[in-house]
């Protein structure tokens, strides 16, 4: 009954600060962790545990494949160099440079050990980076630097670890670690991507959405538990696969099946990220009391070696970030001549094109144009989308740390030197990061003028992208080959509804660009809403009072309802977009 009621009230926490949150300017995990300190010191307050297995083995997969589904392949591959600068160099060097220091300052300590403290504060949380990040508005190349970083840095983290493990029982040479952590992830990748398929496969079978949900459930297991078997990183296999099904999920699944996996997954991901920054708040009163005990390293220097690990990390977070901004700017200056280049080699497709009249020449020029569009769009997105010293400052400030730092650190063998004080040392710096980088960086962002996506723009190149597939929708139907009885022919008057019902989508989006610029007054679609709002509240209350007086019935007054809250979520995307 007491563990009953912890959870419901951990659950009423979860959602009151999620409300909260907003309204007082602060992210939720931040506000949930000082919450769980505060319930740390309460006298008498049931200890919350974290069991570290539980986190890497169950939740770990659930959270990465959750946020691995929602971040584009296209965004994610354009910024693969600096991704894996992020997630691998600055990891290695990260856990590197702090292992020395740990192994220089406490003298019962060997080098395997420190080095695996610094694999544990190395990686930054996927959840508080990116919960920050998009609440402030950041632009959106920092959004996925952020986004990436942090979904794959837990892999090289993790196999970091069990190799420095591993070195504190044995004698394992720097060649054996690298020889592991290239096996681990092309296994990994490997695994994911199989994975991956088949899943998407057999999902793309089901018509039932709630059937296609539940076996997505099984998916981040089905990629980390093989991966973890054949001495790969599980939590790479899994973010591949996330990203393999959420961008498949267009093509493959159904409009219905999209819709309900991304409300699950979105609650599953809720409850667990929320629920484990809260219990890791509420751990600190139990590690400090844990750490106090040690003859030697007390609380104070304990609480300051914490400290300086923090101070190191940003240190050497901007050593990598400085290069990796560099990288993307030298791009985005030669991307006038590589469109230039592109440009000449589109036109000599063209006209390879037209002296062939073979099939497979057709089929390969159109995957060389597909090509090289692709590539013209990248370089056009450098272009876009480039980055500056100001971003540098922000992405450096945002590298926080959460959820895997802890529960790595209570990962380490109970004979490891000074075990306590390596956890409350992780623990320092993933609270410090969270409250003291979270909690200013929006302040940072407001010093540096770091500004997000301009929504007028997004909202224009919406409605820009709307009319170019509804010419596509036009020329479908065009040559639509519908089967009809004989001398029977569509109605003209049918095939005009469509081509008006295709047009408000495109036509409603460039009204809410003009407005948003402030070249229109409140235009006819926007007056259309109004209307339909109070249409479908009228259709409502009648219902509802048809239902009370019983006259219909209840399979009928439910599908009655179906339809009215289709129309009226269609409203509300219409809402939120404006």
């Amino acid at each position: 009954m007491e563990y009953a009621l912890l959870i419901i009230a951990g659950i009423v926490v979860l959602v009151a600060a999620a409300a909260f949150s907003k309204k007082l300017g602060v992210a939720t995990p931040i506000l949930l962790v000082v919450i769980g300190i505060g319930y740390s010191f309460i006298p008498g307050a049931p200890h919350l545990a974290l069991n570290p297995q539980v986190v890497l083995d169950l939740l770990l997969p659930l959270l990465l494949y959750a946020a691995a589904v929602q971040v584009p392949i296209v965004d994610f591959r354009r910024n693969l160099g600096g991704i894996g600068m992020l997630s691998v160099v600055l990891v290695v060097i990260s856990a590197v440079v702090i292992g020395f220091i740990l192994y220089a300052l406490l003298p019962q300590l060997n080098l395997a050990a420190a080095i695996a403290l610094g694999a544990v504060v190395s990686p930054t949380d996927a959840v508080a980076a990116t919960a920050v990040a998009k609440r402030l508005g950041l632009p959106a190349r920092d959004v996925t630097l952020l986004e990436g970083e942090s979904l794959v840095n837990d892999a090289t983290a993790l196999v970091l670890l069990k190799s420095a493990i591993a070195a504190t029982a044995a004698s394992v040479s720097l060649w054996s670690v690298a020889g592991d952590f290239a096996k681990s992830v092309v296994v990994a990748i490997v695994v994911g991507l199989v994975i991956g398929f088949v899943t998407v496969w057999v999902r793309s079978k089901f018509s039932e959405p709630v059937l296609d949900t539940v076996i997505s459930f099984v998916v981040p297991f089905a990629a980390f538990i093989p991966a973890e078997a054949l001495q790969a990183s599980g939590a790479l296999s899994v973010v591949v696969a996330g990203l393999y099904s959420g961008h498949q999920a267009a093509r493959k699944f159904r409009a219905q099946s999209r819709i309900s996996e991304q409300v699950n997954w979105r609650v599953i991901a809720f409850v667990i990220e929320n629920g484990v920054f809260l219990i890791m708040g509420g751990q600190l009163a139990g590690l400090v009391q844990e750490s106090v005990k040690h003859p030697e390293i007390g609380l104070r220097e304990t609480i300051a070696l914490g400290l300086l690990v923090v101070v190191v990390l940003l240190f050497v977070r901007a050593l990598i970030v400085a290069p990796v901004l560099w990288r993307i700017r030298r791009a985005a200056s030669r991307a006038d001549d590589g469109r230039e280049r592109l440009s000449t080699l589109r036109d000599r497709m063209k006209a390879w094109r037209e002296r062939s009249d073979d099939d497979r020449t057709q089929q390969r020029a159109d995957r060389a144009e597909h090509r090289i569009a692709q590539r013209d769009a990248d370089m056009v997105d450098l272009q876009k989308n480039n980055v500056g010293w100001r971003d540098g400052i922000v992405l450096t400030w945002a590298g926080m740390r959460g959820v895997v730092t802890l529960a790595a650190a209570q990962s380490l063998p109970q004979g490891t030197p000074y075990r306590a004080q390596l956890v409350l040392i992780a623990f320092v710096v993933a609270i410090v990061s969270l409250l003291a980088q979270g909690g200013t960086l929006p302040w940072i962002i407001r010093l540096t003028g770091v500004r997000g996506t301009d929504a007028a723009a997004d909202t224009r190149e919406l409605a820009s992208l709307l009319d170019e597939i509804g010419e596509a929708a036009d020329r479908a139907i065009d040559d639509a080959d519908i089967d009809l009885p004989e001398g029977q022919s569509v109605d003209p008057e049918v095939v005009q509804r469509i081509r008006d019902d295709i047009g408000v989508l495109a036509e409603s989006t460039w009204e809410r660009a003009a407005i948003r610029e402030g070249r229109s007054p409140v235009g006819p679609h926007a007056q259309y809403g109004l209307l339909l709002r109070i249409a479908i509240d009228a259709q409502r209350e009648a219902l509802l009072e048809a239902r009370s007086k019983g006259a219909y019935p209840s399979r009928v007054l439910g599908r009655a309802q179906a339809l009215l809250d289709q129309e009226e979520a269609r409203l509300e995307r219409r809402d939120v977009s404006d």
